[in-house]
């Protein structure tokens, strides 16, 4: 056998390797996907906790509601095959699909959708969307396959809030242990949750849309925290997709890439700058004004996220129907902020402090304005908080903070500022109002110019600094298709989703 030389050998066995690789990678079934996720949810039931990431996971997954959200935000029909409603907007008859069942077995009608209801309306009930349920008075169950909802008042909203992860239909027997073992009707059934890694779906045996059943017999969710390791994961194939990807210094690197697709698409995540109008100086509004004229948001936009996302003036996306452009009701303005600050009282500023969850996003847009706030006089501390679970028990629940600054991800959700004790303290006659008439209108005119008016009123009255809609930074293999290119709810609905080769 001839003598090779060592150059040689060394690219003979580098083809050796990369053959195997090669070889294994085909041989792989293509009928599973990892996906990469900033955030792990502390648990698995959208019905009693609040954060996004538990949607993620489960809504349409796992668990599915009366009615659904598709990819381009409009309401259809699930569990609820079709309704009618009464002339008088009060009264919704559902007719629900036939022969479904959980993935324990048990059946889904009339009477488990009444148990789904009465448990998130009920007095004890901890579901993040409550006040959404009680605008229902009675509800009657004629038959398994008839629910109909009695309500004390029109809601144009309501069939939309049915679609929301926090209304997914439970059953009663798996209702207090969905948190760390899901039971649903959705076409993946629960497989294994290893806290700190992964979570894993598979493809439900047995599925009541048999026409929608899924191409994908499993899926992985794993949770990848730091935006170096993410692109590393995807970089390297670990990872087949990573739906949000939060590095957006990193993002233009993988363009042209030749294996994986860069899909910029929208989102409903508003990024504000809560203060807490509980405390001095932030019951003041001239002091909220003179915060906000002392940012300047496309500024803040480049610097935080390298160009990615939206400014805005109020709590509302340029997706949602009825958008007002309110930049410029505040705009950015140092000198005539700390001429706002003295009228206030604070003709040297003062000294505060921003609880500061670790994703990236809400990391960098806090330094930026930490840096912008400094030049009208005003020393922001940066307190580092754990997100969700310190976050949500000492900010949302406990209320200790001075400012802090989140993503709000429900759609059309300005509605929080009219709810009692929210975390920003707010409270305004006015706002509450508008939005309550536009919440009941039928006419979807007058719906929207109320929702215009309540836009307008945060801009001027600013319970929060507004920032910045987030774009949905999607990276993923180019053979896959199916997965959200925008994002009209928090989700990952893999019910779409297939391998092209």
């Amino acid at each position: 056998m001839p003598m090779l030389s060592s150059r040689l050998l060394r690219l003979a066995a580098g083809a050796i390797v990369f053959l195997g690789v090669g070889s294994q990678a085909m041989a792989e079934p293509r009928d599973t996907i990892r996906l990469g996720m900033s955030i792990e949810p502390a648990g698995l039931d959208p019905t009693i906790a609040a954060p996004a990431a538990i949607g993620q996971v489960v809504w349409q997954n796992v668990f599915e509601g009366l009615t659904r959200i598709d990819a381009d935000g409009k309401v259809l029909p699930q569990l609820a095959k079709d309704w009618t409603i009464s002339d008088d907007s009060r009264t919704i008859t559902f007719r629900l699909q036939p022969d479904v069942t959980f993935h324990n077995g048990a059946s889904f009608d009339s009477g488990t959708a009444k148990f789904t209801l009465d448990r998130a309306r009920g007095d004890t009930s901890t579901n993040p969307q409550k006040q959404f349920f009680q605008v229902i008075e009675s509800i009657e169950t004629p038959d398994p396959g008839t629910l109909v909802l009695h309500l004390k008042e029109p809601s144009a909203n309501l069939l939309y809030w049915l679609a929301w992860p926090a209304s997914v239909m439970v059953e009663p027997g798996s209702a207090e242990t969905n948190r760390s073992q899901p039971v649903g009707t959705g076409p993946f059934r629960f497989a294994e949750w290893r806290p700190g890694d992964r979570v894993r779906l598979e493809r439900a045996d047995r599925y009541w849309d048999e026409a929608n059943r899924p191409a994908l017999a499993s899926a992985e969710f794993r949770f990848i925290a730091d935006p170096q390791a993410q692109a590393t994961a995807i970089r390297s194939g670990d990872v087949d997709a990573i739906p949000e990807f939060v590095a957006t210094e990193l993002y233009k690197s993988f363009e042209g890439d030749e294996r994986l697709a860069s899909v910029v698409g929208n989102t409903e995540l508003k990024v504000v700058a809560g203060m807490n109008a509980r405390r001095k100086p932030f019951d003041d509004p001239r002091v909220r004004r003179a915060l906000m004229m002392a940012v300047d948001r496309a500024g803040l936009v480049e610097a935080a996220m390298n160009g990615f996302g939206q400014p805005i003036g109020s709590h509302y996306t340029p997706n949602d129907p009825g958008y007002r452009d309110l930049t410029g009701v505040a705009p950015y303005d140092p000198e005539a902020a700390k001429a706002l600050l003295a009228e206030a009282g604070y003709p040297d500023g003062f000294k505060t402090s921003i609880r500061v969850p670790q994703m990236s996003y809400a990391t960098r847009s806090s330094e930026v304005l930490q840096a912008l706030l400094a030049e009208i006089g005003v020393t922001m501390e940066i307190v580092p908080t754990e997100f969700p679970a310190v976050w949500v028990d000492q900010v949302l629940k406990g209320h200790d903070f001075d400012m802090t600054i989140v993503a709000h991800a429900e759609p059309l959700d300005i509605g929080i500022y009219a709810r009692p004790n929210y975390y920003f303290g707010y409270a305004n006659e006015a706002f509450t109002r508008e939005n309550h008439e536009a919440e009941r209108a039928t006419d979807e005119t007058a719906r929207l110019e109320h929702y215009g008016r309540a836009q307008e009123i945060l801009a001027q009255d600013l319970p929060a600094l507004y920032l910045f809609v987030m774009p949905k930074l999607g990276l993923w293999d180019k053979r896959l298709t199916g997965l959200w290119v925008n994002e009209p709810i928090p989700s990952n609905d893999l019910t779409d989703v297939r391998w092209t080769q």
